[in-house]
């Protein structure tokens, strides 16, 4: 009997490329995610640092121009935290978005995967009934040889 080959090879090759281009891609993302979430981290504790300094500054006692130069570090550090948030929210958004398409190409990838395992083992169910005829057609033919010598 003939070599099992499906006809799907290719297609599935191709899909496996795809989703192995897909998870690196969401790992890409996913770093970057992780990298935003580390420098909004940095940034907030700018900004603890910088309140607590101007705290205890003016509990000491502070010229208006010091505490006005805090105030407005403080703005700017808000600033930075607004922006960092939205660029952090913006690549979660992305990596959810990348996500979903690695979800989408593992199901297209598995209903191939699926759809050969199948076939797979019906070749294989066939190859073992024509075995099994063959092994009867010899059966036969010794019993038959058997009792045309005797």
């Amino acid at each position: 009997m003939k070599k099992f080959k499906f006809s799907l090879d290719s297609v599935l090759s191709y899909k496996q490329q795809v989703l192995e281009s897909l998870q690196g891609e969401h790992a890409v993302i996913l770093a970057q995610v992780r990298e935003q979430e580390g420098v909004l981290e940095r940034t907030w504790q700018d900004y603890r640092d910088c309140d607590a300094e101007y705290r205890q500054r003016k509990a000491e006692g502070i010229t208006i121009t010091d505490a006005m130069v805090y105030q407005n570090g403080l703005r700017v550090l808000e600033r930075d935290i607004q922006r960092e948030s939205d660029r952090l929210e913006e690549l979660k958004k992305q990596e959810e978005a990348k996500r979903q398409e690695v979800v989408d190409a593992k199901i297209d990838t598995s209903s191939i995967e699926k759809l050969k395992e199948k076939k797979l083992d019906l070749y294989n169910k066939e190859a073992a009934k024509n075995e099994e005829v063959l092994i009867d057609e010899f059966v036969s033919s010794a019993r038959a040889r058997a009792g045309i010598g005797a």
